[in-house]
């Protein structure tokens, strides 16, 4: 299984991409991982804010492979625990998923299109947090939760 993450935005932030490249170096040790970080839509500035996450949607949607397990990071997605995402990943191998995604939506969220699209939405936290933290915090709790699933020390739990 190949896990990969997809941001809708600009390119990491220099203060946090070296965090965030170490945890994406550390989950290839369970499981190859990438990130794509797809572009916000030319003459983003002039568009509405449905207009904006539909065309988010229509690039995130073209970019999905039929078979790929699709995640969702959204704020009305089901807040799980660590031990949690253990789990999920666990079943997507164990069921042979070839291409588990998680997406990071754009600066208005995911459209409707997208969240229809999404096997699981996840929500990290009630609280806000920045585009760039949240990439950051997604790689730290895959890479926990691959080291619970190993039963590495880790997450003291």
């Amino acid at each position: 299984m190949k896990i990969q993450f997809w941001s809708i935005g600009k390119n990491h932030e220099p203060h946090i991409k070296d965090a965030i490249l170490d945890f994406t170096k550390r989950i290839n040790n369970y499981y190859p991982v990438e990130w794509t970080i797809i572009p916000v839509p030319k003459n983003a500035g002039m568009l509405s804010e449905i207009d904006l996450k539909k065309k988010e949607a229509d690039t995130v949607l073209e970019r999905l492979e039929k078979d790929d397990y699709l995640v969702a990071l959204d704020e009305r997605g089901k807040q799980i625990s660590s031990p949690e995402i253990s789990k999920l990943i666990q079943v997507r191998a164990n069921e042979s998923t070839r291409k588990l995604v998680f997406l990071i939506g754009g600066a208005f969220g995911l459209d409707d299109a997208v969240l229809t699209r999404a096997n699981y939405k996840w929500s990290l936290s009630q609280l806000t947090f920045p585009h760039q933290l949240v990439r950051l915090i997604l790689a730290e709790q895959i890479y926990r939760a691959c080291t619970i699933l190993r039963n590495e020390k880790y997450h003291h739990a």
